[in-house]
């Protein structure tokens, strides 16, 4: 069963969004991880996590196939590794919690669980490989009550209390006590998250500006080809010449196939002379290359009024930069894949300015990093998120990555400009609700008007490192409880007895 219910918590997610099977999933992960010996317990949470990330990241082959230039059994391979590997963190996560159950008493197990799910989060969202912060479990309830959590505690704070209702749940089917007590619990954090969720945490700092976001809509394969790169800078030049009366027009990530220093005195000076006549603002994003030849950024410009430039920070891992050289340089190219060689830019960049207001700028998957999109937070009037997920096709992943781009304007109580090649390019408002969306895989262009928002949510004051600091130090004091609670060894002496 277990591969079949990791399948069943990705159909909690974008875009099936049946957000309560992210229960189901975790009840029967944390029922199995309290009953199963530690090894028991990690090949469960392995082969859970090999139907959520094999259903899940499917899409990993649609990039490696189709636009990445491997052949058939090299593509099937390398996604075959790639699924393996992050299967080991639920493994890893079943074998801790099994592990450490024996030196709890059962109370205890319904915050010990929660806390080394959150902690396993964060060490595969954020650390490990540059952070692959995918099916982080909050995502699931970006429409629940339990949203009203996030500006106060942010994705992983929001993961605590989802796992948390998990944990009680399977506690009380477990033992069949505690029901009152715990059910109660249970209500009064949906009860809390309905409360939180009518609070209006940041406000209006100016008048509605008026914002296009243009979805070009060239294919991966297409895209760098030499002969379409005068095609692609018309095409994008015609639709921004049709959107004058906007303040802001947004185009998405690498629109410019070319170097900035290659279109910047043909193509890119004259545009922004024009936006300038017609006072509006132009957010463009092209490769720069440095004048040293060996130093590449994914960057992103704005033309205009004030001019500035946003270098990328957080990298993508084995699509802009090899991690694990030399092996990874090895099977990479075993497989025929040639990647991108970026560096990162600076973590103290000054934000972008357009229409007379700072922005948050993220690249890409930059916008599954909440702790990057609210530094700064506090100058910050709105946020940015261009990207091209032209890489994986007519997948589900377009729509993961919206689900995270919602999350991220949730976090902030800002609203965030999503403007993407092919899809899904769309405006979010602070709450998270998408108020206009262009359809995926065709060219399009759509028109909003934002309003400029100030303030900072709790989430952006305390940050996530924060609320892991607290998590680890509650699981170290659990421990440390326990283990001069004499009661706890006699227990943990049955269960090893039971397991033997």
């Amino acid at each position: 069963l277990a591969p079949l219910v990791g399948g069943l918590l990705t159909l909690s997610f974008a875009p099936f969004d049946v957000s309560y099977l992210v229960f189901i999933a975790l009840i029967f992960l944390m029922a199995s991880w309290q009953i199963l010996t530690p090894g028991r317990a990690a090949l469960r949470g392995g082969l859970f996590g090999l139907g959520l990330f094999g259903f899940g990241v499917s899409w990993v082959f649609v990039s490696i196939h189709e636009y990445g230039g491997a052949g058939l059994m090299g593509s099937i391979l390398l996604t075959a590794l790639f699924v393996g590997f992050w299967a080991l963190f639920p493994a890893l996560t079943g074998y801790l919690s099994s592990s450490m159950v024996r030196l709890m008493a059962p109370a205890h197990n319904a915050l010990l669980l929660p806390s080394l799910w959150v902690l396993m989060e964060y060490f595969r969202g954020f650390w490990f490989l540059n952070g692959f912060p995918w099916f982080q479990i909050a995502y699931t309830q970006l429409d629940s009550p339990l949203a009203g959590y996030i500006p106060v505690l942010g994705v992983y704070g929001s993961s605590f209390i989802v796992a948390l209702i998990s944990a009680c749940a399977a506690h009380v089917l477990q033992n069949k006590k505690d029901w009152l007590l715990y059910g109660s619990l249970i209500g009064g954090l949906w009860f809390g998250g309905g409360l939180l969720k009518d609070m209006q945490w940041t406000y209006p700092i100016g008048d509605g500006l008026k914002v296009s976001l243009i979805q070009g809509n060239i294919s991966q394969d297409q895209k760098w080809a030499p002969g379409n790169k005068s095609a692609t800078l018309a095409k994008y030049r015609h639709m921004t010449e049709a959107l004058w009366d906007s303040d802001i027009v947004i185009w998405p990530e690498t629109a410019v196939p070319a170097y900035y220093r290659d279109v910047k005195e043909d193509f890119l000076e004259p545009l922004e002379q024009e936006a300038i006549n017609y006072k509006a603002d132009i957010i463009v994003s092209l490769p720069m290359r440095s004048e040293q030849s060996d130093k590449n950024y994914n960057a992103v410009l704005v033309l205009g009024q004030t001019s500035g430039v946003y270098r990328k920070q957080h990298l993508l891992p084995f699509g802009e930069y090899l991690p694990l050289r030399p092996f990874s340089e090895y099977i990479l190219n075993w497989a025929g894949i040639r990647l991108g060689r970026f560096l990162p830019g600076e973590a103290d960049q000054e934000l972008l300015v357009a229409a007379g207001y700072p922005f948050i700028t993220s690249i890409c998957y930059e916008d599954a990093f909440g702790s990057q999109n609210i530094s700064q937070l506090d100058e910050a009037a709105w946020l940015v998120n261009v990207t091209n997920d032209a890489w994986f096709g007519r997948s589900i992943e377009p729509y993961q990555h919206m689900q995270i781009a919602r999350m991220r304007a949730i976090e902030s109580g800002r609203y965030m400009l999503r403007a993407t090649n092919t899809g899904v390019t769309g405006v979010i408002a602070p709450d998270g609700k998408v108020v206009k969306q262009a359809p995926v895989f065709t060219t399009s262009a759509i028109t909003e008007t934002i309003i400029p928002m100030g303030g900072v949510t709790p989430y952006a004051r305390i940050g996530d490192r924060f609320l892991i600091y607290l998590v680890a130090i509650g699981l170290i004091s659990l421990i440390i409880i326990n283990q001069l609670t004499p009661q706890v060894v006699k227990m943990r002496n049955r269960c090893d007895e039971q397991a033997r």
